[in-house]
């Protein structure tokens, strides 16, 4: 089983990458060429389009990072975790989820279905 901490503070990091060659090189290292992200508000598909797809969300929240919440858990090439978005002064921006993960047999991320917990009111 692959170190599930490890591939969530991979998968954190790409997040907060605002570096875009830096980026897409984590997303290289930590997602399969074939992967897939969705929520409720938007996905992406492949390298590409995974990288677009968190270049449009730190365009859209500039400053701001994501930070797990508790500890994530994984079983059976799957797992969980918790994230809340920080401010750039460093306090919460009133969005948090929940991440379910599909860990191919390479370890990479192969797949990402986004909750989200918490949304500031339209």
């Amino acid at each position: 089983m692959t170190d599930v901490n490890h591939l969530i503070d991979g998968y954190l990091a790409i997040w907060n990458e605002t570096d875009a060659e830096r980026r897409r090189a984590l997303i290289e290292r930590h997602w399969t060429e074939d992967a897939a992200y969705i929520d409720p508000v938007m996905a992406g598909h492949g390298h590409a389009g995974i990288d677009r797809m968190i270049a449009g969300a730190q365009a859209q929240f500039p400053g701001h990072v994501f930070r797990q919440v508790g500890q994530g858990e994984g079983h059976n090439a799957r797992l969980r975790f918790s994230w809340e978005l920080i401010g750039p002064d460093g306090t919460e921006a009133g969005i948090a989820g929940t991440d379910f993960g599909v860990i191919a047999e390479d370890g990479r991320l192969a797949a990402i279905t986004g909750f989200l917990d918490q949304m500031p009111n339209a």
